[in-house]
């Protein structure tokens, strides 16, 4: 298992800056996940750790040793790509062992090593086959193969489910969790998709616009965002943004229903931005406590999706969803109280920032 250390990282195309001042530590087997929307710097995050772009100012060690002016291959890093990158006229066996046989591995060490390999990724019975005859998932898991069979210093993961269909992303996702789980190697794996950062990693790092908005663990970023950015990106539905006046330890909204301040409001006054998680709405059963909110609404829309609905109402010009159980509104044109956590809200300032944010 390696360590990484990036300090001070940025990289230039011409004019334009794609990443501004990375400063980031991945400890020793942590599972570490860039995730942000497409332009954020992500990729070309990974690729520089990669050494596949040069680094124009800054340094990345890995376990102490700078790597910046060392050619890919003498990284010793193993890299899995979107777009699997198999050789078509290679057996899949050979497609595994194609690093070790370019390193010159014994005979005897590339048939243990393969073996080893395609049995932890249930690909035995592939090993003869060629990549024209293997569906997505399977070609995915060839891909993995070649990557663990290698000794490697870190694992480096580029969007490599954005490939395959819904069902398969899931499967997959799950077998490279069990897979780091066995392995224990530092990875780092780069997506566009929260639910994969959420499910996956030990700690998710949000980049926007080439600099690190936050990071941490993955409930961290969930229940205590630093910023509106990573509020809204984190989350399925989207967090409800709702502009609020905060005065005398009250909320009003702009239909003139108030909600009770949140704790992080304390002393705070003027106009802010409140976020409601759509499931931390719920169907009122009785009065409103101290650090408990009610609004009246008047549903627009019903979502069913099995064991849960997303009902959407109005509060002035916001669209508003709720995720509620099964049955609780089953058309629109119902009226239905609901009760909102407001210790599970947050208050977000002009800028961006998180009331009580540090």
């Amino acid at each position: 298992m390696s360590r990484l250390d990036i300090q001070g990282l940025h990289k230039f195309y011409g004019s334009m800056e794609a990443l501004k001042g990375i400063d980031l530590t991945v400890p020793e087997g942590e599972f570490c996940v860039f995730v942000g929307p497409s332009g954020c710097g992500k990729s070309t995050l990974l690729r520089t750790i990669a050494g596949l772009e040069e680094v124009t100012r800054g340094t990345i060690a890995i376990d102490g040793e700078v790597v910046n002016h060392q050619r890919p291959r003498d990284r010793n890093i193993a890299m899995v790509f979107q777009n699997y990158a198999l050789y078509p006229y290679l057996s899949v066996f050979e497609n595994i062992a194609f690093g070790l046989r370019a390193r010159k591995a014994p005979e005897a060490e590339v048939k243990r090593r393969v073996g080893e390999a395609a049995e932890m990724l249930g690909i035995t019975a592939l090993l003869g086959r060629q990549p024209r005859q293997l569906s997505g998932g399977q070609r995915q898991r060839v891909a993995i193969g070649r990557a663990v069979v290698r000794d490697a210093r870190l694992f480096l993961f580029d969007e490599p489910l954005s490939n395959l269909d819904a069902q398969l992303r899931d499967g997959m996702r799950a077998e490279i969790k069990r897979l780091h789980h066995e392995i224990g190697k530092t990875t780092i794996y780069v997506t566009h998709d929260q639910i994969e950062a959420m499910t996956l990693a030990d700690r998710i790092v949000l980049l926007r616009d080439g600099r690190i908005e936050q990071q941490g663990p993955p409930l961290e970023l969930f229940e205590q965002p630093k910023t509106q950015f990573v509020a809204g990106f984190l989350g399925s539905p989207q967090m409800n943004f709702l502009p609020v006046t905060l005065e005398g330890g009250a909320i009003r909204l702009a239909d003139g229903q108030t909600l009770p301040a949140p704790p992080a409001a304390t002393g705070a006054s003027g106009p802010m931005t409140l976020g409601i998680r759509p499931e931390h709405l719920s169907r009122s059963t009785g009065e409103a406590g101290p650090t408990t909110g009610r609004l009246d609404a008047l549903i627009d829309l019903v979502q069913p999706t099995g064991t849960r609905t997303y009902t959407q109402f109005r509060i002035g010009d916001v669209e508003v969803t709720a995720e509620l159980p099964a049955h609780t509104v089953e058309r629109p044109g119902a009226r239905l109280p609901l009760s909102v956590d407001m210790a599970r809200t947050t208050l977000f300032t002009a800028d961006g920032r998180a009331l009580g944010a540090r």
